[in-house]
């Protein structure tokens, strides 16, 4: 069964060299004519909802990585001044050791902190996080919605992450 005849038009193009040798190679790789992939390309850039689509995509992409950008802000925020207010209190409840008692002092602050470095990868292992949990403190309300920063918004379709 043959196909009916395709009207088309014909049109004579320059292409820099390089082009035309890559468009070349891709009709030669893929088995198709150098006329059937540029009259694709050129639908393709005529497509009036092409352009739509790739500037939604663009802006939804945006949009996820402002809220990722918002909630690393927010939790760098929360890391700094706990440190801070840490360091402070240490600094100003703790009296000086004598001299006598350095080396017990010393040897006691290596063991807490190796019993740190422990509880922190046991938390780290669980997906526990601190900030989440000082966030919903201070947030009660925002808390039930803590995880859903990547839900999209004007009925935007929700990218699915791993």
């Amino acid at each position: 069964m043959s196909r009916p005849p395709i009207s088309r038009s014909r049109l004579s193009v320059y292409v820099e060299p390089e082009a035309e040798k890559r468009l070349a190679e891709v009709a030669a790789l893929k088995g198709l004519s150098k006329s059937s992939i540029v009259a694709a390309a050129l639908w393709s850039f005529l497509s009036p909802d092409g352009g739509d689509r790739r500037e939604a995509a663009i802006a939804r992409r945006l949009d996820k990585l402002t809220r990722q950008y918002d909630r690393l802000e927010r939790d760098q925020t929360i890391l700094i001044e706990t440190v801070a207010l840490f360091v402070r209190h240490t600094l100003t409840v703790t009296s000086p050791i004598p001299a006598a008692h350095q080396d017990a002092a010393v040897a006691q602050g290596r063991e807490r902190m190796r019993q740190f470095v422990d509880q922190l990868a046991r938390r780290l292992q669980t997906g526990k996080s601190l900030v989440k949990e000082v966030h919903e403190e201070i947030f009660p309300d925002e808390s039930r919605f803590f995880h859903l920063d990547d839900v999209p918004r004007d009925g935007a379709e929700a990218e699915v992450t791993p």
